[in-house]
């Protein structure tokens, strides 16, 4: 399952040298994920609204070259496997002379909305995922 997400550098994610707080890649391993998901009918939102939260577990970034104000950037985000109780989201992000800048991961539980206890990946999700893995 792969996405793709064109943004571009806005003036205050940027520090006074017009490089991109390091910050905003997780945001936009975000906009990345929530994009994807959209993208396969099965937005964050509405996975909520059927009882399951996803909380983050974990975040790895590494940070390969800065972007700056004026780049777009192209946000790739991937899910490789289906999840059982933690969903992985792969994501990275380039410029546009296809430079990788910072390429990352993040970790999703699945919690029942009502109790807050771990639940499995819910069966709607994982079917969509299962359909739409690449080979």
């Amino acid at each position: 399952m792969r996405s793709e997400l064109e943004l571009a550098v806005r003036y205050y994610e940027t520090d006074q040298m017009g490089i991109v707080h390091h910050s905003n890649y997780i945001r936009y391993f975000e906009c990345g994920r929530s994009d994807m998901m959209a993208k396969y009918g099965l937005p964050i939102e509405k996975i909520e609204e059927d009882g399951v939260m996803l909380p983050i577990v974990s975040v790895e970034c590494k940070y390969r070259k800065p972007a700056v104000m004026g780049d777009i950037i192209r946000i790739v985000s991937k899910i490789d496997r289906v999840p059982l109780a933690k969903l992985v989201v792969k994501s990275e992000i380039y410029n546009a002379r296809e430079e990788l800048l910072v390429e990352g991961s993040v970790t999703l539980g699945f919690i029942d909305s009502h109790t807050r206890h771990p639940v499995r990946c819910p069966e709607k999700l994982a079917e969509t995922i299962r359909e739409n893995l690449e080979d």
